[in-house]
């Protein structure tokens, strides 16, 4: 029995949808330890560079901040979970942008 493949992160900058309060981006956690400290760390530092508000919500469970380090931990995403980042603001399209190429590229 082969084991599953986990293809490509499910984000791209095509798939940014709009939204009448902002836009949203589905992504999917490709590293083999999840959204641990080092990648949450970096997907926080990425988010406070822009100017909107970016939640993150994982399998319809309450949005947390994409900007605060241990709201993104408290989700405990593993590898394989699919994730919905919301963005509002005056650069919204443009942050989910990044933050999509962090999550496929593994965070690297």
């Amino acid at each position: 029995m082969t084991e599953p493949t986990l293809a490509a992160p499910l984000s791209g900058a095509d798939d940014i949808l709009a939204e009448a309060d902002g836009f949203v981006l589905r992504v999917r956690v490709a590293n083999e330890q999840g959204l641990h400290a080092r990648p949450a760390a970096k997907l926080a530092q990425e988010a406070q560079k822009y100017d909107c508000d970016i939640q993150v919500r994982q399998d319809g469970s309450e949005a947390v901040d994409a900007k605060s380090i241990l709201d993104i931990l408290t989700m405990a995403a593993g590898q394989g979970c699919e994730l919905e980042l919301r963005a509002a603001g005056p650069d919204a399209a443009q942050a989910l942008g990044r933050l999509g190429e962090l999550f496929r590229n593994r965070f690297r």
